[in-house]
């Protein structure tokens, strides 16, 4: 029997063709380019098209009218080819692959960004500190870090966020799922960072080391800590009488000494 996905995509091709993308017969040939013009308006925005379909599709950013569904999660989509792209999630297809790499792709937008990562091509660079993207998605939710604007809130604590993954992380942390599992000892992470730095204890790993005096860390943090006993930063202080501490742990520990 056939999934709904698989109804779903073929009712899509049975779809009236003026939603179909333009065959290369329909577009203006190169020895017409000077006759056919783009003469068609949109009389909202006043945008032109060569075709009245091109328009009437068109039309649907304007009204919002979303009259594809798709058959297995009832979303709604303007166009016949957003639905057909979004078929590929249930189905599994990913007919797009990378030439480079072989890796796969559902939808042609991701394989073109992915592409960004063999040329290394980052076009998109932030006016504020300089650093440069690969894609204008990227850019934005970086531009977070400058505004300060966190729009994903947990609805269990009202907790922000800047990123939609951050928010997916930190919700573990009221579920308790853990889908990270290490393959050496079967101990289980919220987090893919935590499962890496978890690893470094099987393989011996100490990337980070202390320029003062070579003492090495399996975790950033860890020389962040250790770097204080040669600085003397006492960065945390007791608000009550003003003692400072190295690290925070020192601190709450100090402040039960007040509560008793």
């Amino acid at each position: 029997m056939e999934s709904r996905a698989e109804v779903s995509q073929r009712s899509v091709k049975n779809e009236d063709t003026t939603d179909k993308p333009h065959r290369e017969s329909d577009k203006p040939q190169k020895g017409h380019e000077m006759k056919k013009k783009r003469e068609h308006k949109c009389e909202v925005c006043s945008k032109l098209f060569y075709f009245p379909k091109d328009v009437a599709r068109h039309m649907r950013t304007h009204t919002g009218e979303k009259p594809y569904g798709c058959g297995v999660c009832r979303r709604q989509f303007s166009q016949s080819d957003s639905l057909k792209g979004h078929l590929r999630t249930h189905t599994g297809e990913k007919p797009y692959r990378c030439e480079e790499c072989g890796k796969h792709f559902g939808q042609p937008m991701n394989l073109r960004r992915h592409m960004k990562t063999h040329t290394g091509e980052k076009p998109y660079m932030c006016e504020e500190c300089g650093r440069q993207f690969g894609t204008l998605t990227t850019l934005k939710i970086h531009m977070r870090t400058h505004t300060g604007e966190k729009p994903y809130q947990c609805e269990e604590c009202g907790r922000q966020f800047g990123k939609g993954t951050n928010l997916k992380r930190h919700m573990r942390s009221h579920t308790g799922e853990k889908p990270y599992e290490c393959e050496k000892c079967g101990k289980r992470f919220a987090g893919l960072g935590s499962l890496k730095v978890h690893i470094k204890t099987h393989t011996g790993e100490r990337p980070y080391h202390c320029e003062e005096c070579g003492k090495r860390f399996a975790q950033l943090s860890g020389l962040t800590v250790h770097t204080k006993t040669h600085t003397g930063e006492r960065p945390y202080h007791c608000d009550e009488c003003g003692q400072q501490f190295r690290l925070p742990h020192h601190l709450r520990a100090h402040m039960r000494t007040h509560s008793r």
